[in-house]
């Protein structure tokens, strides 16, 4: 079985939930998964897992913004941290960034340029929690021969993108999910997962399933 360890936790969601999701569903094609809160403890070193899985919401909180949560949640990558993730690259893992993860890590430029994207305080916004229509791109194993489908989730909106990062699918004109090689792994981002109502859907869960297999080279 395919080792997993997902890095959990922070404010506004249901980590907990979410995480128990994600792992159910990646456990259907084979992936056994870790869930933790301790990110540092858990990266402290390379961990020996084939698949990284980010799905927190963990980063400075410098602004106003959840105050009242501060000192549970704000989190800087540390140096042994950061060189973890970039010696689980180096040997060809996965990572697979959730929703979140796009604000997470802010005291690390790197992460934006492994994860293709970042959450842009005072640009980026989201339109409240609803239905969204996901439109399925093509020419890429993830998504060729899905529909497209409804899920009730938020839409990141202004991510900011970096040039040459391809959408496979979008929602309201916005890119909700990309994939991409990264040092000698692969990094897939999926904007979807506010809450477990995200997961009720049929064909995010097979985009998840495919999303997984594609990183780890179980679709080539």
């Amino acid at each position: 079985m395919v080792r997993n360890l997902i890095l959990s936790g922070g404010v506004a969601h249901d980590f907990p939930a979410t995480s128990a999701a994600l792992a159910g569903v990646l456990a259907e094609v084979g992936v056994l998964s870790e869930i933790t809160e301790d990110i540092a403890g858990a990266l402290a070193g390379p961990p020996e897992v084939e698949l990284i899985t980010v799905n927190a919401f963990r980063w400075r909180m410098d602004g106003d913004d959840f105050a009242d949560q501060r000192d549970r949640w704000r989190f800087q990558l540390p140096p042994a941290a950061r060189a973890a993730l970039l010696d689980h690259l180096d040997r060809g893992g996965g990572l697979l960034c959730v929703h979140t993860a796009s604000l997470c890590f802010d005291d690390w430029p790197r992460w934006t340029d492994i994860l293709g994207g970042a959450w842009r305080w005072g640009r980026s916004y989201h339109p409240p929690i609803g239905p969204a229509t996901v439109e399925i791109g093509t020419g890429h194993p993830i998504v060729d021969g899905l529909p497209d489908f409804e899920v009730i989730d938020e839409v990141y909106t202004d991510l900011d993108v970096m040039p040459g990062v391809e959408p496979l699918a979008t929602a309201d004109g916005q890119p909700v999910l990309w994939a991409r090689a990264v040092r000698h792994g692969r990094v897939a981002y999926d904007a979807l997962g506010h809450d477990i109502r995200s997961y009720e859907s049929p064909v995010r869960r097979e985009l998840i399933r495919r999303t997984a297999r594609w990183i780890l080279r179980r679709m080539d």
